[in-house]
């Protein structure tokens, strides 16, 4: 536990039991720091000063008035209380009303005639009479003027995030009643995060400032200027413990892994039937320079569909294969593993076949581990595995299982990762000798921003650069609510792709099997796929229920009797059994299969160069980078690719928005932008393996990338001077406010 400061100081001290009680069980709110800290969600301009004759309906108003008259009035059988107070400025007339019997207790006691004040609200109209509904007012001293008038209605009114049981004003209430408490005591007591040096150089306002500014603005500029100082306490705090942590990989040992010259990767390049691009030459530099290293590789590759991040993870695993290493990746999914196995295979030719009749005598074994394979195939790959006979073992989650060793692990390639829990990455990690190197890759680009946040302890190589050959790819909306007609159009461009020696996937939300307790979302959880993942709500936008989404078995019957009759149609999903899928991609990939009816089980990795149609059904289920992914399965030949994103979505709701983004740009970095903006960009340490709060309430990692790069500069620059911040106690206080148990795992271990 860290040392007790002004900030970790319970709530009920402050603010009183009862209330403390509502903001913990309510807004998990449990001490004063977690209270300032609970910034106003937005801000209401209070607008000019308005004539009460000149009320503009629907706007925010600020008026000068004399109370005339207030009555309190029951209803509801008298179980309800209602406050009418009428306000006069000599002109015009205006009614302001309270409901709720706390709130009109307190306001009939000071809302009396003949008391002058400023009302600001919105202006609303009830039974043809002008109301403001629960309007913020401040009453006037009898030596109060004018100038105080405008300067009240200057004033950004705070409104915060709030719940049933205590309303935004009645929060402004307590935060300024805490702030009131710390000032009088001069803030003793608080620890700041950010070194003097830093707020000096950096013109930022001092935290008891900033915390005064967010709450009680005079002004929009107070409010930027408190914004600022407080982005850069979430960014700094947080770039300082991703820079510890790779502070801290940096002092690992390991074993230095390099190509020898004449050696398994030397003979694969010479092999080539293509030349690298310049992007996998330059990403491949940069990890064979980690892995010569005497310290673990930790990098990132991220790149664009079908920007070739598989050959560059082979060529890393042969280069640490040469230097008599064992590498282990670890899918996702079955089929993307046995995909994975299938297409090393064929890249590796006889080099995969080492110590095998018709090997090459450089070559290494290529091993598949998955949980549903046979006893003697399961038995033979442990056993590869653990005697260093298999250079390259690929596998699903079980290769984490306890029962499986190796002889030498030099490198552990995760892809996808996102699909990984941190203890499953670690797990395997476990299992060299020496912290093995790690090469973590993603197929869904990320902007810079999220990279220096969410992967901040990792090196980054990005692959933004298409191999020679790739076909564009044509994205379109089919909008059947509107017009029905295209969906009949869609299935006819299927029928031509495939007259013309060309194959199609259908993609669809769910399984369909009924078997997912009648909620319509199958997920594909027998294969970890996420059949649904991204998928949005079913209610529709105004709140009535949408149909269930589209289902994998229902489509490919209704295709296979109708508009897709006398093509070769199959299906598949994570539930049918590893030997089936193996055998409905291996048939596919092989051209027997003219229309694959599928869910998202082939999002990643699947690789069939000729087919080049694609229709996704109920499109505005999955989210903008799921759609990229599974767009990114079409164009891999040299034939163009088609996507048709199918929705009953209506033209200009968020829906449609986002799919005519996707139809706009094969850009996977610009649709990585659009698709954070839109959502909720939740807690960059996690918060889905800690259960916590998101530790970001004001850094945007889209919007203020300057103040994240920034921070990333200091916090190394501190890091090196003072690894152990013995320095800045006030730093070292709110990393410990941040890495929980929990959060201080992930870290560690992602």
């Amino acid at each position: 536990m860290g040392r007790v400061t002004a900030l970790s100081e319970p709530l009920a001290k402050a603010v009183g039991g009862t209330t403390a009680k509502v903001m913990a069980a309510h807004l998990d709110l449990h001490t004063i720091g977690d209270l300032l800290h609970h910034y106003p969600r937005r801000y209401a301009e209070r607008g000019e000063l308005t004539r009460l004759t000149e009320l503009p309906l629907d706007e925010h108003v600020t008026v000068v008035a004399e109370v005339a008259d207030a009555r309190t009035l029951s209803f509801n059988r008298g179980r309800g209380l209602r406050l009418e107070v009428t306000v006069t400025d000599g002109a015009g007339r205006l009614q302001l009303v309270f409901f709720g019997s706390r709130a009109v207790r307190h306001h009939e006691r000071v809302l009396v005639p003949g008391r002058r004040g400023m009302f600001a609200g919105k202006v609303g109209v009830f039974n043809r009479r002008l109301q403001l509904s629960h309007p913020a007012y401040e009453l006037l001293d009898e030596e109060s003027g004018d100038e105080a008038a405008r300067e009240f209605a200057g004033r950004p009114l705070p409104l915060y995030p709030a719940c049933k049981q205590l309303e935004s004003w009645r929060i402004a209430k307590s935060v300024g009643v805490v702030l009131d408490s710390q000032k009088a005591t001069g803030w003793s007591g608080l620890a700041d995060p950010l070194p003097p040096a830093l707020l000096g150089r950096r013109e930022l306002l001092p935290l008891p400032e900033a915390f005064e500014k967010i709450h009680r603005p005079r002004s929009t500029a107070d409010v930027a200027a408190a914004r600022t100082r407080l982005k850069w306490d979430e960014a700094f705090v947080l770039q300082v413990a991703l820079a510890r942590r790779r502070r801290a990989a940096a002092q690992q040992a390991a074993v230095p892994r390099r190509p020898a010259e004449d050696g398994l990767l030397a003979a694969f390049d010479a092999r080539l039937p293509f030349t690298l691009t310049e992007g996998q030459r330059r990403v491949g530099d940069e990890i064979f320079a980690d892995l010569a290293a005497e310290h673990p590789m930790h990098r990132l590759l991220q790149g664009e569909v079908g920007s070739g991040k598989t050959l560059v993870a082979l060529r890393a695993m042969l280069a640490v294969a040469d230097s008599g290493g064992q590498s282990a990746l670890l899918a996702p999914t079955e089929v993307l593993a046995q995909q994975h196995h299938r297409s090393l295979t064929v890249m590796l030719g006889d080099l995969a076949e080492g110590g095998m009749l018709g090997g090459s005598e450089r070559g290494t074994r290529v091993e598949l581990l998955t949980g549903s394979m046979g006893t003697a195939a399961r038995r033979r790959a442990l056993l590869a595995a653990a005697t260093g006979e298999a250079g390259i073992v690929i596998g699903t989650h079980a290769l984490i299982e306890d029962v499986v060793s190796f002889d030498d692990l030099g490198l552990v390639v995760v892809d996808e990762q996102h699909r990984f829990g941190v203890e499953q990455r670690d797990a395997l990690r476990a299992k060299g000798e020496r912290p093995p190197h790690l090469l973590v890759m993603t197929a869904t680009p990320i902007p810079r921003t999220v990279a220096m946040t969410v992967f901040g302890d990792l090196e980054t190589s990005v692959l933004d650069q298409l191999p020679e050959g790739r076909s564009p790819i044509a994205t379109h909306v089919v909008p059947v609510a509107d017009k029905p007609h295209f969906l009949t159009r869609a299935w006819e461009r299927v029928t031509e792709e495939v007259a013309g020696g060309h194959q199609a996937y259908v993609v669809c939300p769910r399984i369909g099997d009924d078997t997912g307790g009648g909620s319509g979302r199958d997920r594909d959880a027998a294969d970890g796929a996420g059949g649904t993942e991204g998928m949005e709500g079913e209610d529709g936008p105004d709140g009535t229920e949408r149909r269930p989404p589209l289902a994998v078995l229902d489509v490919a019957e209704k295709l296979a009797a109708g508009p897709l009759a006398g093509l070769r149609t199959a299906v598949l999903h994570g539930r049918l059994a590893p030997d089936a899928k193996d055998d409905v991609m291996r048939r596919f990939a092989g051209g027997e299969v003219d229309v694959l009816v599928a869910t998202t089980v082939i999002e990643v990795g699947v690789n069939v160069p000729n087919a080049t149609a694609m229709v996704i059904m109920d499109a505005d289920r999955f989210g903008v980078s799921q759609l990229h992914q599974l767009r990114g399965r079409v164009g891999r030949g040299s034939a163009p690719g088609l996507c048709l994103l199918v929705t009953d979505a209506a033209e200009g709701g968020a829906a449609r928005t986002r799919l005519d983004a996707v139809a706009a740009t094969t850009d996977g970095f610009e649709l990585s932008r659009i698709d954070l903006e839109q959502r909720r960009e939740g807690d960059v340490l996690g918060a889905a393996q800690s259960g916590g709060r998101s530790s970001l309430r004001v850094l945007a990692v889209i919007e203020d990338e300057d103040v994240i790069a920034e921070a990333r500069a200091e916090a190394a620059a501190l890091v090196d001077r003072d690894p152990e911040l013995t320095g800045v106690p006030g730093l070292r206080t709110a990393l410990d406010a941040l890495l929980d148990a929990d959060r201080e795992e992930f870290l560690e271990k992602g």
